[in-house]
């Protein structure tokens, strides 16, 4: 998840062209890493691991897994490359932490060894996939200034376990949480439950609003946020709101925004529901 600062809605002198094409040059580039070769529109199948060795039709190998990590037996005439290195045999991945992942590759195809919510998974990747070769682009709002918000973030004395559902029945996911980040927007204050993301400092929030399952995707949406300043301040830019995988496939075990993230106001800015979810 990427994000680039944007204009703060109170500035009059907001360039709306120029507002518009950063938008869609980030769009632009957000759907291609979306629609890459082996992205998540790629996936072909969700398998769980379990103590009892399966073999998919998907992915060469005979899977299973322990308390020691997954476990992959080849046959004779079978290869995965690991890091650069093909094995045959019995392949033995190790323990794997909590939303880490390892791909091994076969052919043109990759596959995924993860784990999501305390269970090992195995997700192979097609390129030749219909949902990635069917791929025409998620419909989005127009971008504009109104929907960029200045925040403030308020951490906590200490980062605090949230636990939220997942699209996945079931499934639930633990994240720590370093803090809220208070917002004002349309004249009404709100506060969203924030996670670390991706880079140091950065944050993300995930959240439905009163658009969701009307003109975007019911499930969840999520926005990437800069670090705060030395001030704690930060901006939201909801044109920037993205779906996560489960919004196109089945194959995903997205997490589900906790319940201080529902929004009663409707945020009419990002991406919309795909055509996928019709």
């Amino acid at each position: 998840m990427t994000t680039q600062t944007s204009p703060q809605p109170q500035d009059a002198t907001v360039d709306r062209e120029l507002f518009g094409t950063q938008w869609s040059e980030w769009h632009d580039r957000h759907e291609q890493n979306r629609a890459s070769e082996h992205g998540f529109l790629a996936v072909t199948g969700l398998h769980w691991l379990s103590g009892i060795p399966a073999r998919f039709d998907d992915a060469p190998g005979l899977w299973s897994t322990s308390d020691d990590g997954p476990v992959v037996v080849l046959a004779e005439d079978e290869t995965l490359v690991i890091d650069g290195v093909p094995v045959s045999g019995e392949h033995r991945f190790g323990p794997i932490e909590e939303r880490g992942g390892r791909l091994a590759s076969f052919g043109d195809a990759v596959v995924e060894v993860a784990r999501r919510g305390g269970n090992d998974i195995v997700r192979p990747r097609h390129p030749e996939h219909p949902l990635r070769t069917q791929y025409r682009g998620t419909p989005a709002y127009l971008p504009d200034p109104r929907w960029v918000a200045a925040g403030r973030f308020v951490p906590f004395d200490e980062p605090r376990a949230v636990t939220v559902g997942a699209a996945v029945e079931g499934l639930q996911h633990v994240y720590d949480s370093p803090g809220v980040i208070e917002f004002e927007l349309r004249g009404e204050r709100f506060s969203l439950v924030a996670f670390n993301g991706y880079t140091p400092g950065a944050l993300f929030v995930l959240f439905t609003d009163a658009t969701s399952g009307v003109t975007t995707y019911a499930a969840n949406r999520t926005l990437s946020i800069d670090a705060p300043d030395d001030d704690g301040l930060v901006t939201l830019d909801f044109n920037r709101a993205v779906n996560l995988p489960c919004a196109y496939t089945d194959f995903a075990t997205c997490p589900l925004p906790p319940a201080e993230n529902r929004l009663p106001i409707g945020i009419e800015a990002g991406e919309k529901t795909p055509s996928e979810r019709g």
